[in-house]
């Protein structure tokens, strides 16, 4: 997707945090922004950075695990601005319930519903206006580092991170022949206030913060002095986190991602996925016949993607 101007983002949990540094970036790229958030004081706090910039952009209260609720939203949204060409399914809560088993039936249907149907229920209320409207549009959603590298004692959080990831490229795959791409956002560590937004949001459904019992230790993790390290810099700001998901969505990237420090966890990761492969001669019939199973032609479309530099995406527009 190249062409911003005048289009117009609707972005869920865009009140504070990543949701806000992808609207702020959305903004300066010329759209119309549609701040979708289940606290309304944090999108008064919001609007006015949008209103002193000179940024169109509307907040609208919601919930995102209500679906009438949502359709409401989508109309409210159309009204003000017309046509929706972006939505970015953002809205989510962190979790370090401990070992799974000790988790309560309460926090994994919350789980459920606040990080994976509701990336559901935004495709659902609000992708099909896109297509039918026909003109270029987008969607992404919030993933996870841990979708890719799973942290101990976070198996909710762990799990609804990489069910989004397989629901984006599975969308991605039944987008195909349209004028609407898609990707999966997946940030490491940034400057953001999810544990507060988490607890806000526990006790709206719950009546009751979560009870934070961390991730499982790791007795094999590496000891290192803290006093020595430099961790003013372990958090990065959420607007280079919006630059990162625009300059994706520019270059038509499926998997978005921040920190590089990942990647050879990942490579470990895929490494032993292909060891577990049985080493056996494969069936040239039987990758005929289940060609869509054994592989998909949308992963070789994407690209390496560059070092980033803050503000680059902008002079990318302006060319």
């Amino acid at each position: 997707m190249k062409n911003f101007k005048g289009r117009t983002a609707f972005v869920t949990g865009g009140a504070s945090g990543l949701g806000l540094g992808i609207a702020k970036a959305f903004a300066k790229a010329g759209m119309n922004i549609v701040i979708a958030d289940f606290r309304q004081e944090a999108i008064d706090a919001a609007l006015p950075i949008f209103k002193e910039n000179g940024w169109p952009a509307h907040g609208i209260r919601l919930d995102v695990t209500d679906r009438e609720a949502y359709v409401k939203a989508a109309d409210e949204a159309e009204a003000v601005f017309g046509n929706i060409h972006i939505l970015v399914n953002n809205a989510g809560i962190g979790l370090m319930e401990g070992k799974i088993w000790e988790a309560s039936y309460d926090d994994i249907d919350f789980a459920l519903e606040i990080n994976y149907k509701s990336v559901l229920n935004g495709i659902k209320t609000i992708l099909p206006r896109i297509l039918k409207h026909g003109e270029e549009g987008w969607v992404v959603s919030t993933a996870s580092k841990n979708g890719l590298i799973p942290l101990g004692g976070m198996v909710l959080y762990n799990a609804t991170k990489r069910a989004v990831m397989a629901t984006m490229e599975t969308v991605a795959i039944d987008l195909k022949g349209t004028n609407v791409g898609a990707s999966v956002f997946c940030p490491g560590p940034f400057h953001t206030n999810l544990n507060t937004t988490t607890d806000q949001i526990r006790v709206k459904h719950l009546g009751q913060p979560f009870n934070k019992k961390g991730p499982t230790p790791d007795p094999d993790a590496p000891k290192f002095d803290r006093s020595k390290i430099d961790m003013s810099n372990m958090e990065r700001d959420p607007d280079e986190a919006g630059e990162r998901v625009l300059r994706g969505i520019m270059r038509g990237d499926l998997f978005i991602l921040t920190h590089a420090e990942w990647k050879k966890g990942w490579m470990e990761h895929a490494d032993a996925v292909t060891r577990a492969i049985p080493d056996e001669v494969p069936n040239e019939d039987f990758m005929l016949v289940f060609s869509r199973n054994v592989g998909n032609p949308i992963y070789n479309k994407q690209q390496q993607v560059p070092a980033y530099h803050m503000g680059d995406v902008f002079k990318e527009l302006e060319e």
